[in-house]
């Protein structure tokens, strides 16, 4: 158990490092969490205290690290920049932006030109999953997209289907299409803003329906794309 915490510290160190701070407050609090059990369980004085020295060290990086994040939204500087590699996985969206989606968020906008094939509607179904499980009292999602000029009416077929299973949660799903639109975003209502160079679609296809990644995206090879996350404090 203490060696799965030090492996978690280890890259809560690494986050660190890189300035993925947000990232690395989550996996700070994750490791800290598993060494609670070792402390109060061990009888060994001289173990408990080495114990004790280690959360304590790592609970003050934590502290000082959400007091980095808090200040930089304030002023409007905090920004995490990360690129994912072509082939890469672990990189499914509850990896890459799950940390941001909570009980704060009452609304989510997700604004990405190409939700129209089946696969690109399953990948909305996806992130909609993810967020129905983590933002408690999420009520609304609206969705910005264009229209499928080669097969219109299976992208209308598809994102009524997902209407009405929100619905059927007392969450509003609207739809509206726009002609012009171009850039890829997901805004939260808690001020997080989310900006995937692909949109929700960096995934490579699974090359047969049976194997890992088929259906759990955090096993999925990627596409190469860049993710910019931002509060709203830096939209002028």
């Amino acid at each position: 158990m203490e060696r799965g915490a030090d492996l978690i510290l280890k890259r809560a160190v690494d986050m660190d490092k890189k300035q993925q701070y947000t990232l690395a407050f989550v996996l700070y609090q994750e490791g800290l969490q598993i060494l609670v059990d070792p402390l109060q369980a061990t009888k060994d004085q001289n173990e408990k205290e080495c114990l004790r020295t280690k959360t304590k060290a790592y609970m003050l990086r934590a502290e000082k690290i959400k007091k980095i994040i808090d200040e930089a939204k304030a002023t409007g500087d905090y920004r995490e920049q990360t690129k994912i590699e072509a082939g890469s996985i672990g990189n499914g969206y509850a990896s890459v932006f799950g940390r941001f989606l909570d009980h704060s968020v009452v609304h989510i906008i997700i604004e990405d030109p190409y939700v129209r094939l089946h696969h690109q509607c399953l990948n909305l179904v996806r992130f909609c999953e993810l967020a129905v499980q983590k933002c408690q009292k999420l009520s609304k999602v609206s969705l910005v997209t264009t229209r499928d000029p080669d097969d219109g009416k299976n992208q209308i077929i598809r994102l009524e289907e997902l209407k009405q299973s929100l619905n059927s949660r007392s969450i509003i799903f609207e739809v509206k299409f726009s002609e012009t639109l171009h850039d890829r975003q997901i805004t939260l209502s808690n001020g997080w803003v989310i900006k995937i160079g692909r949109g929700l679609d960096y995934f490579k296809p699974p090359e047969k329906k049976f194997i890992l990644g088929a259906c759990d995206l955090e096993l999925r090879p990627c596409l190469e794309t860049t993710v910019d996350i931002f509060h709203r404090s830096q939209l002028k």
